[in-house]
């Protein structure tokens, strides 16, 4: 018998046992059906919406001049792209907000936990700067727009709304991470003899590492927010500016498609962190 006719008549081979039991498998099984219908149910709940979102101006159950709909938001969206007179191209506002939204992120997360860190550092400190803590996280922060905008200027200020929106909450939220630590855990490695600095390095930063993500989450909504308020009041470009242009001139489909660009953003750089969160966990294991 020749090679391939004894490769063709060879039984197949079974898979390597795992070590799984069947129970086992079934419940995986399961999970992976279930994710699946979440995702499709996910889909077709959105198709829904701009389905009834296209049909309901169309049949005038409401105002499209208040509310536009899909196709004339993509019609939008392709002037935009070669647009130069007062709109602008779609792109260059979309990287402009996007710059102020990455800048003001990252350094309301770095400002953010470099004040946790002191305060928690210094009980001192902690006690006199607390109740200021308090009423700045609590003062709505729309009010301080046109007074950045006078110290600052129409750019700079932009920034600064970015970074006084996320920065509070930032402090707050790391800052009680610190103070959720394990206290045995600090006692233990002091009994070792480690230093202040060294219970900071080996034990209060790597176990509020969750609690770190979990301000990156809050503060990528936050910055946005930032961003467009500050975009409102002063700027020349940017999906803030956009908003604002075409709601003084009627154009929703402007509006509409400002604001699905910054859905998409806001979604784009959630998922980055959410990716950046599993890769930490993965070390972590």
């Amino acid at each position: 018998m020749s090679v391939i006719d004894r490769d063709a008549t060879a039984e197949p081979a079974l898979p390597a046992d795992d070590g799984r039991s069947e129970a086992y498998r079934a419940f995986l099984r399961a999970v992976r059906v279930r994710r699946w219908m979440i995702w499709v149910s996910q889909a077709l709940l959105l198709v829904l919406f701009l389905v009834l979102w296209e049909i309901a101006p169309r049949a005038h159950w409401v105002n499209p001049m208040l509310t536009s709909y899909p196709s004339a938001i993509v019609s939008a969206f392709d002037r935009l792209v070669l647009s130069a007179g007062n709109e602008g191209n779609i792109f260059h506002h979309t990287w402009v907000t996007l710059v102020e939204a990455v800048v003001g992120f990252v350094v309301s997360m770095i400002l953010g936990l470099a004040v946790a860190v002191a305060l928690w550092w210094s009980t001192f400190l902690y006690k006199v700067i607390d109740p200021f803590l308090v009423v700045a996280n609590a003062l709505p922060k729309i009010a301080l727009v046109p007074i950045f905008y006078i110290w600052l200027g129409d750019t700079t200020s932009i920034y600064a709304m970015a970074i006084a929106i996320a920065v509070f909450i930032t402090i707050l939220m790391i800052f009680n991470g610190f103070q959720e630590i394990d206290p045995n855990k600090v006692k233990l490695v002091r009994t070792f003899g480690a230093t202040r600095a060294q219970i900071l390095a080996k034990v209060v930063l790597p176990g509020s590492v969750p609690t770190m993500i979990a301000a990156m989450k809050i503060n990528v909504g936050l910055a946005l927010v930032g961003v467009i308020v500050g975009e409102f009041q002063s700027s020349k470009a940017g999906l803030g500016y956009l908003i604002v242009y075409g709601s003084q001139i009627y154009k929703m489909d402007l509006v509409m498609t400002s604001v699905s660009i910054l859905a998409v953003m806001s979604t784009v750089m959630y998922l980055a962190i959410a990716a950046f969160e599993r890769r930490i966990q993965r070390r972590r294991q």
